[in-house]
């Protein structure tokens, strides 16, 4: 019985991995994200992914996209990961906050 629930244990880590190792989220192409890795007009798609899991859509969509069109680029997820973009990352507000989301 002990070596049953063993081997189910392992069994569930190992299709933990897999399921991590396969997601988009997960993975990390420097050519995909890299600074001026977008054309203009691919701004507003990726703003829509980089807002989607946030409760202040319409200004997270606003200063994304202000953002992407200086920068060309918008970090890998819906949040951090901001250092794979310089620009984006270091574009302050007055007050020294950040400007993108």
């Amino acid at each position: 019985m002990a070596k049953l629930k063993t081997y189910l244990l392992f069994l569930t880590i190992l299709f933990s991995f897999i399921f991590l190792t396969m997601s988009e989220e997960a993975e990390y192409h420097p050519e995909r994200y890299g600074p001026k890795s977008l054309k203009p007009y691919q701004c507003g798609g990726e703003c829509t992914r980089r807002c989607s899991n946030t409760k202040y859509h319409k200004p997270c969509m606003f200063f994304c996209q202000k953002c992407c069109a200086t920068c060309l680029c918008v970090p890998p997820g819906t949040y951090g990961n901001k250092q794979v973009c310089p620009c984006y990352n270091n574009w302050k507000t007055q007050q020294g906050g950040p400007k993108c989301p």
